[in-house]
């Protein structure tokens, strides 16, 4: 089993910037994939990003060139993934939700609320 715990959310102005990171423990091993979702208010969660083995990544169009999705390998038992989101819109404004792909399950993240108002 994979436990996800997300950080670095927030109140940012347009144009700004944030990092958010996702500490991946347990089974880690087992992981082959891991993203970010997000969830506006009254929307469907729409996938934001991807990073799967080797590497390979993926983002949904209203995010290329802004955002950067990235993992680090600390030691056996952690791994984080994070997305540095640049040139921030108030359509970012959203929960985001990092994610785990093993074997069996999409394990999930809390979430992490991520504002961005003038």
């Amino acid at each position: 089993q994979v436990q996800l715990v997300e950080s670095g959310g927030g109140l940012v102005q347009p144009g700004g910037s944030l990092r958010l990171s996702c500490a991946a423990s347990g089974s880690i091993e087992t992981i082959y994939a891991l993203g970010w979702y997000r969830q506006a208010p009254g929307k469907q969660r729409e996938l934001v990003a991807t990073i799967r083995s080797g590497d390979n990544t993926d983002y949904t169009d209203s995010v290329k060139g802004r955002f950067t999705i990235f993992t680090i390998s600390r030691d056996y038992a952690k791994h984080t993934v994070s997305l540095q989101m640049n040139n921030l819109k108030p359509e970012d404004t959203a929960v985001y939700y990092c994610y785990a792909d093993d074997a069996i399950v999409r394990n999930w993240g809390p979430g992490t609320q991520v504002t961005v108002s003038s």
